[in-house]
C-alpha cells in the first residue's frame, strides 16, 4: 500500500514541473519578442514588467507546489491586513459645535438655527432643533459679577411640542439679543462692550440682523442709533418690554468680545477688521476725513493741523489745571486749537464731526479718549498718564487699539511735581512714595486715589515736545 501511494503520486509530481517549466518558458519568449520589438525609450520599464510576471510566475508555482497550503497563507494574510487595518486609529468624527460656547475670555455666544421663537417678556428663546436648556448673559464682560447684576439672563430651550407659543411677528432676519445693561452710559464701555462687540458679530450678515436690546435704555439707544442703523435695516426693538412671540429661521444671543476697542480680522468671517467698523462710524456720522491729510485750498484754515484737547471738570478728576496755557502754547506751535468736553448730554454726531476735522488729541486717561475712533487714519492720539504707575492701564485701553484704527499714539507720563496729589499728601506718604503699595490694596482704592481724586498740570516744556513730535507724524509737519 505505501509502495502505491508513492508510484501514484510520482506523475502528478512530474505534471508539476513541467507545467512550471511550460510557464517560465513562456516568459522568456514573451521577454525575447519585447526586447526585439519595443521601442528603446521603454526598455527599462519593459524589464522592471518581466521581471515582475516572472516573480507573478514564481509565485503560482510556489503556490501550486504547496496545494491547499496557499489559501491557507492568503486567509492569514488577509487576517493579518484585517487587523492591522482595525487597529489603526479611525479618525475622529468632528464634534457637535454646542448652543452656547465661549468666544473669547470675555464674552460666550450662543447660536441656533430652525424654528426660532423668541419671548422678550420672559427672556426665553424656544428652538425646535435644541434638546436641552441653554443660559447665558448677553454683555462681554462674563467675569465681572458687578456689571452682570445689571445685566439679565436669558434662556434657550427646546420648543415645546405640544404647548408651543404662536408667532405674531414674523422674520426673515437673523435675531440678535444684546444687553445695554452692564457699565454702558461710559463712552469707553459703550464701545468695548456693546458696539464694536455687536459690529463683529453682525457685521457679515449684510444688514439681515434684528437688534433684540435688553436692559434697554431709550436715552443710550437713540445716543448710537445712526450706528444701529448701518448695522441692520430693521428697527431695534426693546425686547424686554415686548410682548410679541416674534418668529425667526435663526437666532444669536450674546455678542463676540476680541480686544479692546478693536477687530481681530483673523477671527471675522471676511476678514473685516477694526478699519472697517471706523468706515462704518464715519457712514453713520457723515464724517468727512478718512486721512488726516491738509486741505488742497493754500487758503483754507484747515491746512493747519488741528489739535482738540479733551477737557475734563476738576471735580470728576484728571483735569487739565492749566488748560489755557497748554492751548496758547500749541496755538504758538501752528496749531488750531480746539477745547472739547463731551459728556452724557454730548450730540453725539456733532462731536464726532470734531473730533474727525481733527489731526491730534490730547487728553487725559479716561473715556473721553474713546472719541480716538473718530480720528482720521494717520492722526495722533496723545494720552496723559496720571502719576501712581499707571502705564499698564494707559497700554490696555488706548495704546495697543490705536495700531488698528491706524492712529499715531505719543504718551506723556505725568511727573510727581505736575500732579496735585503731591499738595494733598506729605511727601513720604506711600500714595506719592510707593504707588504699588495702593495698587496691592486693589481696584476700588486704585481708582479712587489716583483716578478720582487726581489734577494734573503737564510742564509747558515737556509737553511742547510731546505736540512738536506729534506735529512730525503729520503731513503738514512733514510738507513744513
Amino acid at each position: 500500500m505505501k509502495t502505491r501511494s508513492s508510484a501514484r503520486g510520482e506523475p502528478r509530481r512530474l505534471g508539476n514541473v513541467a507545467l512550471l517549466a511550460l510557464m517560465l518558458c513562456s516568459v522568456v519568449a514573451l521577454s525575447l519578442i519585447r526586447g526585439r520589438f519595443a521601442p528603446i525609450v521603454n526598455s527599462a520599464g519593459d524589464a522592471i514588467k518581466s521581471e515582475e510576471e516572472a516573480a507573478a510566475v514564481s509565485k503560482a508555482a510556489v503556490n501550486i507546489d504547496t496545494g491547499d497550503g496557499a489559501d491557507e497563507a492568503a486567509a492569514e494574510a488577509a487576517a493579518e491586513e484585517k487587523d492591522k487595518e482595525e487597529a489603526q486609529p479611525k479618525p475622529a468624527a468632528a464634534a457637535a459645535k454646542p448652543v452656547c460656547y465661549e468666544t473669547s475670555h470675555r464674552s460666550d455666544t450662543c447660536e441656533a438655527a430652525g424654528d426660532v421663537r423668541v419671548m422678550g417678556s420672559s427672556q426665553t428663546v424656544y428652538v425646535d432643533t435644541l434638546d436641552r436648556e441653554w443660559k447665558t448673559k448677553p454683555y462681554c464682560r462674563k467675569h465681572d459679577n458687578f456689571a452682570l447684576s445689571h445685566v439679565k439672563e436669558w434662556t434657550l430651550k427646546p420648543l415645546p411640542s405640544g404647548a408651543a407659543p404662536r408667532c405674531t411677528v414674523n422674520s426673515t432676519a437673523t435675531a440678535f439679543v444684546l444687553s445695554t445693561g452692564g457699565f454702558t452710559g461710559n463712552p469707553f464701555h459703550d464701545y468695548t462692550d456693546v458696539l464694536i462687540p455687536a459690529f463683529i458679530t453682525a457685521h457679515h450678515l449684510g444688514g439681515e440682523v434684528q437688534f433684540l436690546v435688553s436692559s434697554y435704555k431709550s436715552w443710550w439707544v437713540n445716543r448710537y442709533i445712526q450706528i444701529f442703523q448701518q448695522m441692520s435695516r430693521h428697527e431695534v426693538v426693546d425686547i424686554d418690554a415686548d410682548d410679541d412671540v416674534r418668529c425667526y429661521r435663526n437666532v444669536v444671543v450674546g455678542p463676540t468680545f476680541h480686544r479692546e476697542l478693536g477687530v481681530d480680522a483673523s477671527k471675522t468671517p471676511s476678514g473685516y477688521s477694526t478699519a472697517d467698523f471706523r468706515k462704518m462710524l464715519r457712514d453713520a456720522f457723515g464724517l468727512e476725513r478718512a486721512t488726516a491729510t491738509p486741505s488742497g485750498d493754500q487758503w483754507d484754515i484747515r491746512r493747519r493741523p488741528r489739535l482738540l484737547i479733551i477737557s475734563r471738570r476738576p471735580s470728576r478728576g484728571r483735569a487739565f489745571m492749566n488748560e489755557r496755557a497748554m492751548a496758547d502754547m500749541a496755538a504758538s506751535l501752528g496749531f488750531d486749537v480746539r477745547i472739547g468736553e463731551p459728556d452724557t448730554s454730548t450730540d453725539t454726531s456733532k462731536f464726532a464731526r470734531l473730533v474727525n476735522s481733527c489731526d491730534v488729541m490730547v487728553g487725559v486717561h479716561g473715556a473721553g479718549l474713546t472719541n480716538m475712533v473718530f480720528l482720521p487714519a494717520g492722526a495722533v492720539v496723545v494720552q496723559v498718564v496720571p502719576y501712581g504707575r499707571l502705564e499698564w492701564l494707559a497700554r490696555n485701553t488706548f495704546a495697543e487699539p490705536s495700531a488698528g484704527m491706524e492712529v499715531h499714539y505719543l504718551e506723556y507720563a505725568v511727573q510727581l511735581d505736575e500732579t496735585t496729589l503731591s499738595e494733598q499728601y506729605p511727601s513720604d506718604h506711600p500714595v506719592l512714595r510707593d504707588p504699588m503699595a495702593i495698587h496691592k490694596q486693589g481696584w476700588n482704592a486704585l481708582k479712587t486715589t489716583y483716578l478720582d481724586k487726581q489734577n494734573v498740570r503737564p510742564h509747558l516744556g515737556r509737553l511742547k515736545n510731546t505736540f512738536l513730535q506729534a506735529l512730525k507724524m503729520l503731513p503738514h509737519g512733514r510738507d513744513d
